[in-house]
C-alpha cells in the first residue's frame, strides 16, 4: 500500500478556496464540532448543500467513533472505490479478492454482503465500518449482527438505500447516515475523513498508522476528483 506526501501547493490553495466559497453560502457554525465537521466535509466533497438537512449525525455517536478510530479500531471500507480515498489509514476490502466471487455465488447472495461476511470474518467486532457503494453490503452488516464500533451509512440509489439507512438508524448503533437516496463513496469517505482527523489529533492516537509505523496525510478531495 501506498502512503501519499504531502498534498502539493496547488491543491491545497484549491480546497482552502473551496471551503471559503462554501462558508460564504452557508454558516454551520451552531452546530456542534464533529456533526459541523461532518457536514461541511461532506458538502464539500459533493458540492450539494441539501445535505444540511440530510445528513443524520448524533454528537454522541459520532465521538464514540472519534474514539474508536483513536484507539485503532480496524477499518472496513465495503467497495474499492471508497477504499480508495481512505490515504490515512488502513483500510480492509473484500469486495475484490476471488473468494468474495466464489462465496456470493455459492450463496446467491450479492458480491458486496459475501464482502461483508468475509471482512468480518477476518476484523471481528469493534471495527469502524464505512459503506458508501452498496446498500446490500449496509443490510448484510445489520443482518449479521457484527459489533461494530461504528458505521458510516451512506450508499446511494434508487432501490434499498433509503431503507437501508432507516434500518441503520432504527437498530441504535453508532453511526452516520443521511434520510434520502444520496450518497456515494465520496460522500462516505468525506464524512470518515472528517473524524479520522480529529482522531489523528487525539493524544496518544494509534488511527492512521502504516505500516511501518508513521501517521499518513488525509486526501483533500475526498474521492471527490474521480
Amino acid at each position: 500500500m501506498a502512503w501519499p506526501d504531502e498534498a502539493p501547493a496547488e491543491a491545497i490553495s484549491v480546497t482552502e478556496e473551496s471551503y471559503r466559497i462554501l462558508r460564504s453560502r452557508i454558516d454551520l457554525s451552531r452546530l456542534p464540532k464533529f456533526s459541523r465537521d461532518v457536514t461541511e466535509r461532506v458538502i464539500n466533497a459533493s458540492a450539494d448543500f441539501d445535505y444540511f438537512t440530510d445528513l443524520v449525525c448524533d454528537e454522541e455517536a459520532l465521538a464514540d467513533g472519534v474514539a474508536a478510530l483513536a484507539a485503532g479500531a480496524p477499518v472496513i471500507a465495503d467497495t474499492t472505490m471508497v477504499a480508495a480515498g481512505i490515504t490515512a489509514s488502513p483500510v480492509l476490502c473484500k469486495i475484490g479478492e476471488p473468494l468474495t466471487q466464489r462465496l456470493a455465488r455459492t450463496a446467491s447472495i450479492r458480491k458486496s454482503a459475501a464482502a461483508v461476511r468475509l471482512a468480518f470474518g477476518e476484523a471481528g467486532p469493534g471495527a469502524v465500518w464505512v459503506i458508501g457503494g452498496s446498500a446490500a453490503a449496509l443490510a448484510e452488516l445489520l443482518s449479521r449482527q457484527v459489533e461494530p464500533a461504528f458505521v458510516v451509512g451512506l450508499p446511494a440509489g434508487f432501490v434499498g438505500a433509503a431503507e437501508a439507512k432507516d434500518a441503520l438508524r432504527a437498530s441504535g448503533l453508532p453511526a452516520v447516515s443521511n434520510v434520502s437516496e444520496k450518497g456515494g463513496p465520496a460522500v462516505a469517505v468525506a464524512a470518515f475523513n472528517a473524524l479520522l482527523r480529529h482522531a489523528l489529533a487525539a493524544a496518544g492516537s494509534r488511527a492512521g498508522w502504516d505500516p511501518g509505523g508513521q501517521p499518513a496525510a488525509i486526501a483533500d478531495d475526498d474521492g471527490a476528483g474521480w
